[in-house]
This record gives structure tokens, sequence and C-alpha cells, in this order.
């Protein structure tokens, strides 16, 4: 029931830290001290969109690449893709989804379900959008192990595509799939409580078809992911650094991004 609770509150305020969501779950009714609401996040890989400890740690072996896009103007298909793993219920336990999203056109190019946290079903989902879609000029990931992976940058480097990582502690730096958990979780997912993974699994594949077909978004002037990808119009984005100072300490803001209202992330509005 906890995991539940936090589950959703995350997903209609993911710039909740361990402090907000423990006062949540109190006012749900449930006594739990900090650190064990920091353990059940961990477990649930969430982290609140503010400075703060990395709870996706990348193997303490793999290679860091720097974050690229601050600044950096959207302005065509291909050039931006990144990636995310997000938790998906079930009765029975957890499963994981990853995805890979087109920065230009917020088209999902490619996905993947599985029952373990290895790099392996993270390296299908992004060989099968090479495949598809051919090679984006930059890549951007979380620094989970996954992603560090020798297995997964390999795959990069060996198509000629830049590598970029968000920053520690800086959710908004993959903001675009982000958003896109928060649409799938509340559109798909708790909607129809899939009972299963393969009835999951069924559920995501007519999902994602009509996400990016037939699902018309605000910030695409009311224009799906498909048309704006093909035709290299309508779309775009840009990341910038709404306050100076450190990277590690400064907030991100993004431009033109898929909201009923443009969404600020005012200083006021970083919470632990």
């Amino acid at each position: 029931m906890l995991l539940r609770l936090l589950d959703e509150e995350y997903t209609r305020h993911p710039f909740y830290g361990s402090r907000r969501m423990k006062k949540y779950l109190g006012e749900c009714g449930y006594s739990v001290n900090r650190k064990r609401v920091q353990r059940l996040m961990q477990k649930l890989g969430l982290v609140g969109m503010s400075p703060g400890p990395n709870i996706s740690k990348p193997h303490p072996q793999h290679k860091i690449y720097p974050y690229l896009l601050r600044g950096v103007d959207i302005i065509r298909p291909n050039q931006v893709w990144s990636t995310d793993i997000t938790y998906i219920r079930l009765p029975r336990g957890f499963v994981y989804l990853v995805a890979i999203i087109d920065w230009y056109s917020r088209k999902v190019l490619s996905w993947r379900l599985s029952n373990t946290m290895d790099a392996g079903f993270c390296v299908d989902c992004l060989e099968e959008a090479i495949q598809l879609y051919g090679a984006p000029s930059l890549f951007n990931s979380d620094q989970g192990s996954q992603f560090t992976s020798e297995a997964f940058t390999g795959v990069l480097l060996n198509n000629g595509i830049t590598i970029s990582m968000d920053g520690r502690g800086r959710a908004l730096d993959n903001i675009f799939v982000e958003r896109l958990w928060r649409t799938v979780k509340y559109e798909e997912v708790y909607l129809k409580q899939h009972s299963n993974m393969p009835d999951l699994l069924m559920g995501l594949t007519q999902y994602f078809q009509f996400y990016n077909q037939e699902r018309w978004h605000q910030a695409l002037d009311y224009k799906t992911p498909d048309e704006v990808y093909k035709t290299a119009r309508g779309g775009g984005a840009k990341i910038v650094d709404k306050f100076n100072g450190t990277g590690e300490a400064s907030a991100s803001v993004l431009e033109n991004w898929d909201s009923a209202i443009p969404l600020e992330y005012e200083q006021s509005f970083i919470l632990n």
C-alpha cells in the first residue's frame, strides 16, 4: 500500500522529496519515519526534482559523461534522443519499463518491458530504435548503471552518437521522459489496472501506438508526434538554466514542453 501511494503521489508531484512524501503519507493515515520513506522511494527509483542525493547510482567502474544539453536549441528530429526507466506496479510485484523518446517530436521510438533491472533490455531497446530510425546526433540518459554500462555506451559510440548524462540529483535534465511516464501512468496504467505482464504488454503496445499516431499534443500545436517527426515541423524545445550558480545547485526549466499550462519550476517549488 505504501509503495502504491508513493508511486501515485510522485506521478502527481514529481518534485516531492522524502520530507514531503512523509507528510503526505501521514495525511493518508500512515505514520512512517523519513528513513523508511527514503528506503521505499529508493526501492521505487524515485527522486524529487531538486538537487540532492543521487539514488540512480552508476557502477563505480563505469565512465560518466557530462551533461551537454543545457542551452541547446532542439530544432530537428533525431537531434537528441533520451531514455529512462520507470517502475510499474502489478498485483504480484513490479516490472520495469524503458523507453527512448525523440526530443523534437516527443515520439516514442522504442520501448521494452522487463522483470529484471539488467542492462540487456535497455540495450535491446536502443538497438531497435537505431535500426528503425537511424542514429541521433546526441543521446541523453541518467547515470544509472544500465546506461553507463559498456554494453549500452558501446552501441552509442559504435554508431557515432555523442553521449550526454544528467547531472547528479537533476531529474529535470531528462524532463521529456519524466513527462512521458506521468502521461503513460495516468492515461494507461492507473486507468487499466493490468493484472499481469502479458496484459500490460498488450495494453502498452496499444497505448504507445495511440500516443504516437493519434494523441494530439498542445506543445506540438495539436499535432501528433508521428506527424511532427515525419514532417520536421512544429516541434522543438530548449533546456535552460533558470538560476545562476553551479550546475549542481541551479534549477532547470523546459521551454515549450507538453503541458496544458507552461510549467516553470520556481525556486520556491524545488522541495526536499
